[in-house]
Parts: C-alpha cells; sequence; structure tokens
C-alpha cells in the first residue's frame, strides 16, 4: 500500500522510473539519495560510480555487484565548470552513411537532463557483465519528486570540494590588478586634496 501511494504522488514516467526494479535482488542494499543541485557534474558522477559499484564497503570485491541503489534528484540543476555548456559535444551514429548526429551539453540539458548524468556514470564504470546491473541499481529524475518514498532513504553526504590554489601567472595578474587599483585611488585622492588646497587659495 505504501508503495502504491508513493507512485501515485509521482508525476513523471512511472513506467521507466520502476523499469527493470524486479531483477534486482534488493536484500541488504541501502537506498542513498543523491541531490545534484549546485553540484559539479563530473564530481558527481564520481561519488555516484563509487557508491553504485560498492567501493565505500570494505566487502568489495571487482567480480560482485555488492553496490547499493542510487537516487538521484533535481539533475536539471546539476552545473558544469568552464564553457562545457557549449563545447562539450555528445556524437552518435545512426547506422546510415553520413549520419553522424551531435548535440551539446545545453541542447542535451533542456532535451533530458537525466541523459547527461546517466552518460557520465556508466563512462566511469568498467565495461564488464556487471555493467547492466549497475546501472539499472541508478535512478536519475529531473526534479525533486520520485515513486521511491516508501524505502528506507539515505541522503548522501558530498565530500567537501578541495579549492585549488591560484596558479602562478592569475596570482600574478591579481597581484597586479590590485596594486592599480590602489595607485587609482590614491592619485584620486591626491587630486582631490590638491582642488581643496586651490580653492582655498583662491578664497584667502
Amino acid at each position: 500500500m505504501a508503495a502504491q501511494a508513493a507512485a501515485s504522488t509521482f508525476n513523471g514516467n512511472l513506467k521507466k522510473a520502476l523499469a527493470g526494479l524486479r531483477r534486482i535482488n534488493l536484500d541488504g542494499l541501502r537506498w542513498r539519495v543523491f541531490d545534484a543541485r549546485g553540484q559539479v557534474l563530473g564530481r558527481l558522477a564520481s561519488q555516484i560510480s563509487t557508491v553504485i559499484q560498492g567501493k565505500d564497503k570494505p566487502t568489495y570485491a571487482p567480480n560482485r555487484d555488492d553496490g547499493d541503489m542510487c537516487v538521484v534528484i533535481n539533475a536539471k540543476d546539476v552545473c558544469v565548470t568552464g564553457r562545457k555548456l557549449t563545447d562539450k559535444v555528445y556524437y552518435w551514429h545512426t547506422g546510415y552513411i553520413g549520419h553522424l548526429k551531435e548535440r551539446t551539453l545545453k541542447d542535451q540539458m533542456a532535451k533530458d537532463p537525466t541523459e547527461v548524468i546517466r552518460k557520465a556514470v556508466l563512462r566511469m564504470l568498467p565495461r564488464n557483465k556487471l555493467r547492466d546491473d549497475r546501472d539499472r541499481k541508478l535512478r536519475i529524475f529531473a526534479d525533486s519528486e520520485h515513486p521511491f518514498g516508501d524505502r528506507p532513504l539515505e541522503p548522501y553526504a558530498m565530500p567537501p570540494r578541495k579549492v585549488r590554489e591560484m596558479r602562478p601567472r592569475a596570482r600574478r595578474a591579481l597581484i597586479r590588478a590590485q596594486k592599480k587599483a590602489e595607485e587609482q585611488e590614491q592619485g584620486g585622492n591626491q587630486r582631490k586634496g590638491r582642488k581643496r588646497e586651490g580653492k582655498t587659495e583662491v578664497a584667502a
């Protein structure tokens, strides 16, 4: 009954959201929830791939599929660095001669943002027989709504991002800009002082 109630409140494609769930042995698996809002795409995908392979468990073995279920919400609010929205391009071929298709990351986010995270995670997984089973454990939703409200969900805490030190060239440019701003402020103050001195002399 709880599962039916949770599914009834879900407004998305329920058939797609529950596809292949019966083929997964859910005994002993945890349901980890990843909130993609404000997260960098690559860093988020690397954490999901670690959990979905079971590498965060002491019982990890490369020949067993011990990963947990991963539910990703707010996929439409994921972020990328640099100019990847326009520079990153997805390619695929239809099989016909000359039919090489391409789509930028910006267009893919407008069409289906869940596919962006799915491709990023799948390309981090090893190419073996366990890949399809791990793909079934990944459930991605564009919004915050999902049909797994009756499951024992555990929010995943993303590790703090380590800010890289500024490169020497950028640091020198920043120092030069700060010095230039200080000199302009000092020059403006000196000009104001001279104008005030001239006015006092004229008044005298």
